[in-house]
């Protein structure tokens, strides 16, 4: 049996996340050598996918994308508009929303018992980031920032220290929200097994 979403909760749950990240990004940054700063940005994207899951979680973090390039200031030190995404952070916004995807893609697939693990949900976020906002995180520097490959590295890789904190945060609270809202990926729900009293008589139990 299926658990059905109510459409207006989903377009809430979207809506809030997209907050969420724009919240996030306007926060005070780190500023490090180059030209991407360090913000809780990366926390608020995946803990879209882990709790939303793929479908929802890709279209908050998108909105959120969306709506900066649209003119809202809620991209890192409140910039806006689609100047932002012919930038050097162009890949890492690229990236956003499809980490999200990829982690909510993995968590839907998780056992149940593993909704309550942040181990699994650690890894589903270090993964999806690794892949995605790294990776073309880094490319975005390479044609936007005329850097080397090697060059983009150096810079990017300042972040893998803060990422990892950033993931174990993520998976605590994404564990934390599985455990009060068991329903909110919307997966299957087995069906309850029939009881003796619910079998006719002169029926076996199993």
């Amino acid at each position: 049996m299926s658990t059905r979403r109510n459409p207006g909760t989903d377009i809430a749950l979207i809506a809030a996340f997209a907050a969420l990240v724009a919240v996030c990004a306007l926060l005070p940054a780190i500023k490090v050598a180059g030209p991407v700063p360090i913000t809780l940005q990366t926390f608020a994207v995946l803990l879209s996918g882990a709790v939303l899951g793929m479908r929802r979680g890709f279209l908050a973090v998108l909105l959120y994308v969306v709506a900066g390039a649209a003119g809202l200031p809620i991209f890192s030190g409140g910039a806006a508009g689609l100047a932002v995404l012919t930038g050097p952070t162009a890949g890492y916004l690229v990236g956003f929303p499809l980490a999200a995807a990829l982690c909510g893609a993995i968590v839907e697939r998780l056992p149940r018992r593993s909704l309550v693990s942040p181990v699994a949900i650690f890894g589903a976020g270090l993964v999806s980031s690794a892949l995605f906002i790294h990776t073309l995180g880094m490319a975005g520097l390479v044609l936007r920032a005329d850097l080397t490959w090697a060059q983009a590295w150096d810079v990017d890789k300042i972040f893998w220290f803060g990422d990892v904190l950033k993931n174990v945060a993520m998976a605590l609270v994404a564990t934390a929200v599985h455990r009060a809202f068991p329903d909110m990926l919307g997966r299957p729900t087995a069906p309850a097994r029939p009881t003796s009293q619910d079998q006719p008589e002169g029926t076996p139990a199993a």
